[in-house]
């Protein structure tokens, strides 16, 4: 397997495999989602056999802020440490960056608590039209 950055050509079997598991409402046409990922400062993708089978995202000023958009691991290849390399990919070494997340899937909690994350009560959202 390989945790790495997506190569250009993977945009779209990316796009395709987001599609599959659940997300097709948070990465619109191929044009779009394209641009989507070139305005995201992290990404990383998770590779078997030149299948995707995990993405990740995050958006950050690389010094204090971060916001850790999307993880999304294939079924089949949870619970074998394929989304926590994602993610550790995506936040980096920077111990100053505060990352945030939306923990909206019931298991989400208990997942990025095992990486750090506590649960806060201080993040409000203005949610999009």
């Amino acid at each position: 397997m390989q945790i790495r950055a997506p190569l250009p050509s993977e945009i779209e079997p990316i796009r395709q495999f987001l599609c599959a598991n659940g997300w097709e409402h948070r990465i619109g046409s191929p044009e779009w989602f394209s641009l989507l990922v070139a305005n995201s400062q992290r990404v990383a993708v998770a590779v078997v056999a030149g299948e995707v089978v995990g993405f990740a995202r995050g958006i950050t000023d690389g010094l204090s802020n971060g916001y850790l958009s999307m993880v999304v691991v294939a079924p089949e290849h949870q619970r074998k440490g394929v989304g926590a390399a994602l993610v550790r990919l995506v936040l980096g070494e920077e111990s100053g960056i505060t990352w945030v997340l939306r923990a909206g899937r019931p298991d989400a909690p208990e997942f990025f608590s095992k990486l750090g994350f506590n649960l806060s009560s201080a993040a409000m959202e203005r949610q999009r039209e």
